[in-house]
């Protein structure tokens, strides 16, 4: 059994983390985390309200998962153009709408997980089928980044072979990195790098 991959997070919003699942987009090398439905099991337990989810949970639901993921990209593409006078905007969401709208919008109308108390006053979720429920809350998700006032904070990862979202936080708003762990880390030691070739010796 293939072991599942380290799931990235800490975008700011989970729609943006389960976007993040396909690595190295518009690269040369771009990587697929969700092939299979034990991979999509692995991050429904992951990201969603429970420890775990069995992967027989998943199965049948990992094209319609990849299906989900690339249309919100779609629009959360379009909902990031620049904003000239709203036409730019407007277009690039009506464009994505045609092609991807009906996608999201058919998966957020599905059930989500119910909170519930248990016998013990503790919380628990509920969920007859519980990998299309959390597909469910990320299509919600997405549904309320692009047509909330957060699109405008979502910036791309100034790194390359990154090109990952994430939702900028930083009150200037003028964060560049998906991660200063990783991406952030990666640029700094990259910068210091060129300052020491470039050195003149003596």
């Amino acid at each position: 059994m293939t072991p599942a991959p380290s799931f990235r997070s800490g975008s700011g919003r989970l729609c943006l983390d389960f976007i993040r699942t396909l690595r190295h987009r518009g690269t040369a090398r771009p990587e697929e985390e969700l092939p299979d439905s034990a991979a999509l099991a692995a991050w429904v337990g992951r990201f969603g309200p429970w420890e775990s989810v069995p992967e027989a949970a998943a199965v049948g639901h990992d094209a319609q998962a990849r299906q989900l993921r690339e249309a919100i990209h779609t629009l959360v593409a379009a909902a990031r153009e620049p904003v000239e006078g709203g036409t730019a905007r407007a277009a690039a969401l009506t464009a994505a709408l045609s092609t991807a709208g009906d996608t999201v919008n058919r998966i957020a109308a599905l059930p989500v997980p119910a909170p519930q108390l248990d016998g013990s006053g503790r919380l628990r979720w509920l969920a007859a089928a519980p990998v299309p429920a959390v597909l469910a809350l990320i299509a919600r998700d997405a549904v309320d980044l692009v047509t909330g006032p957060s699109i405008d904070r979502v910036h791309e990862c100034a790194d390359p072979d990154c090109h990952a979202l994430f939702l900028d936080s930083s009150r200037p708003g003028t964060r560049r990195w998906c991660s200063m762990n990783t991406c952030g880390n990666k640029a700094k030691k990259q910068t210091l790098r060129g300052r020491s070739v470039s050195r003149p010796e003596g």
